[in-house]
């Protein structure tokens, strides 16, 4: 029997998918018609994008499942007209790029790298960088991208702790949670990973009070939402000093106004929302895997904890 799928999204994402997701489905096994206009109540899955017109999933009444094209579900999960299985994306092409930018990132402070790439003609400063093994990364947010980031940096040498909001257990990597975990955590940080999903929880995670935790010269990458931070807060630990630099993927606004402070402050590094993306090439096999088990009465791949909130 063919599956109908419903992609609902922004157009020029059905043009980056549409092939992909029917290469997908197809090599899967699965007989399935994909289209952006197929009737609510014919409908067998959804592939969604929570910047999609779709909103109101009341007429779904066959649907199985809601699919993610988004890490991040927060923009959906507690939509009310939402009763279906929902299902998060994570692909290797999210993860990997995620390890590679914070670990980029990192690495370029660590080392020193701009220092030398700035230098004039002439220089020479031959002052070894720190090592590895002396120096402590708490990454805040152990879910999947966290957890291998954490895994990662630790592979690489550094003294790698991870916080989440449940106690979590990783190999090789030294986990905490609750409240006074989150203190442990930032009390020890010379970086500090910001990898927590936008919740009314972890909103302004990073504070006043949390940051005067940290150690004088401690670094923060924020690749995971803008609003973990307290903006004003932050400029004021970077303008003391006791914060030394703050590299910043994700706003509480995007695209960044012209005139946010942060472009112009020495001890900022603002990249455009580029830490991770997902790939279609990669994503839709993710899709697929997932229509396959639902049509096979598996449990689905990465299916949302609707009492956890994410």
């Amino acid at each position: 029997m063919t599956v109908n799928v419903l992609f609902a999204a922004t157009e020029n994402r059905w043009a980056e998918y549409e092939a992909p997701l029917r290469n997908a489905v197809s090599a899967a096994g699965i007989d399935a018609h994909i289209a952006t206009d197929i009737t609510p109540d014919q409908v067998d899955y959804i592939v969604y994008a929570p910047n999609s017109e779709l909103q109101d999933f009341t007429p779904y009444t066959r649907a199985k499942a809601v699919l993610n094209l988004w890490a991040g579900v927060e923009a959906i999960v507690g939509n009310p007209t939402l009763r279906l299985p929902l299902c998060r994306m994570v692909d290797p092409a999210l993860t990997q790029g995620m390890v590679e930018w914070v670990t980029g990132h990192i690495l370029r402070l660590h080392l020193g790298m701009d220092a030398h790439i700035g230098a004039a003609p002439g220089t020479w400063a031959p002052q070894a960088p720190p090592l590895a093994f002396d120096t402590r990364v708490s990454v805040l947010g152990l879910g999947e991208l966290g957890a291998a980031c954490a895994r990662a940096l630790s592979a690489l040498g550094f003294d790698v702790a991870g916080w989440s909001r449940s106690q979590k257990q990783i190999d090789g990597i030294t986990c905490l949670s609750g409240a006074e975990g989150l203190d442990a955590a930032l009390a020890r940080a010379d970086y500090c990973v910001l990898l927590l999903p936008k919740t009314p929880e972890t909103e302004n995670t990073i504070n006043a009070r949390t940051l005067a935790l940290m150690p004088k010269g401690a670094r923060i990458l924020n690749p995971g939402r803008g609003p973990l931070i307290d903006d004003a807060a932050l400029r004021a630990a970077l303008d003391s000093g006791h914060i030394d630099h703050a590299t910043l993927d994700v706003f509480r606004v995007e695209p960044l106004p012209a005139d946010d402070p942060y472009w112009a402050h020495p001890q900022v590094t603002v990249t455009p929302h580029i830490a991770s993306e997902t790939r279609a090439a990669y994503s839709a096999k993710t899709v697929a895997e997932n229509i396959r088990r639902g049509e096979a009465d598996e449990r689905f791949l990465h299916l949302v904890d609707r009492d956890a909130g994410y």
